[in-house]
């Protein structure tokens, strides 16, 4: 497998560049990609040209349009329109093209809003969605089944994962777009290093949120890729499989302790006209738990990793207002 040549769609974005790594510090020596500008994922046809071209025989979706709740909100067209034509445009090239392996990221956000905790993979479709990321999520969804009936109608080898928050290195620390972790890590050093007596956050802090470091979904991904094919789902009855730590925090708590970590004294002021979003969000990890995978990294440590990654590119992190 190591020598097959392996596509990595998305691979400058925090989960692409970890899974690029892993895969590089793992000996896999056929490694291809395109930068954002080279190659246009929402067009069909150059993402066809480009199989055409290369042909790899594993390929790995981790590109998307992402972003907080705020983001997520805002642009709600963009998101459910980009995503939907990046997946499905890489999808079906891959199966034009005889693409042998597929992996296609979801996230935890496909679920129901108040669907019962953890989150197992069966409850996919059984209720309402969060209205704020309900465009991603149904994008996502869409390609969850995608890689479900390219299955059931032509036998292809394509599954779906669905990680947990993710965070990192290369993560997106601007406050207009970020997830909740990264925001903080920036709302709390900019606090620190402006003496600012309160950092404000949104919502009541009451929601519950499990993180999963990206290096540790890095290795999800490629445990995924060597051990577990689409009829392991698909034959069990399961659309995909979740990827967590099985473990959550409130976003209160998760302040408390990046406040702690950063360093800043201040105040923490939670704004509760604001959303907090859906109540709960946690994975029920135990199928790929009992086929040999589990993280690695704790909460706490995996924060102060990327906290340090943070200040080694603050420059470029500030930059980009």
């Amino acid at each position: 497998m190591k020598n097959k040549k392996i596509y990595i769609a998305g691979h400058t974005g925090m989960v692409g560049s970890a899974i690029l790594r892993k895969l590089t510090d793992s000996d896999f020596t056929n490694i291809i990609y395109k930068d954002i500008c080279e190659l246009d994922l929402t067009c069909q046809s150059e993402v066809g040209k480009y199989f055409e071209t290369e042909k790899p025989e594993l390929v790995i979706v981790a590109a998307a349009k992402v972003g907080g709740i705020l983001a997520n909100n805002t642009y709600r067209a963009q998101f459910i329109y980009e995503n939907l034509m990046i997946e499905a445009n890489i999808i079906h090239a891959a199966f034009k093209n005889n693409t042998e392996k597929l992996i296609f990221l979801g996230s935890s956000c496909i679920y129901p809003k108040l669907a019962k905790q953890p989150l197992k993979e069966e409850y996919l479709l059984t209720d309402l969605l969060e209205y704020t990321n309900e465009p991603y999520a149904i994008a996502k969804i869409a390609g969850i089944k995608l890689c479900e009936n390219y299955y059931k109608q032509y036998g292809c080898n394509y599954l779906s994962v669905m990680p947990t928050n993710l965070f990192g290195p290369y993560d997106n620390f601007d406050l207009t777009s970020s997830h909740v972790l990264p925001a903080l890590i920036r709302k709390f050093h900019d606090g620190k290093v402006n003496n600012k007596s309160s950092v404000e956050i949104w919502g009541t802090g009451s929601p519950m949120r499990e993180f999963l470091f990206v290096e540790d979904l890095a290795e999800a991904i490629l445990f995924t890729l060597q051990n577990i094919n689409s009829k392991d789902l698909y034959e069990n009855g399961i659309s995909h499989i979740n990827i967590g730590t099985g473990e959550d925090i409130s976003i209160k708590d998760l302040a408390l302790l990046i406040k702690e970590i950063i360093g800043y004294t201040g105040e923490v002021i939670f704004d509760e006209t604001k959303p907090d979003g859906t109540p709960r969000k946690l994975l029920d990890v135990s199928r790929i738990n009992n086929l040999g995978w589990r993280y690695k990294t704790s909460l706490e440590e995996g924060i102060k990793l990327t906290y340090n990654w943070f200040l080694n590119n603050i420059e470029k992190i500030y930059e980009k207002k």
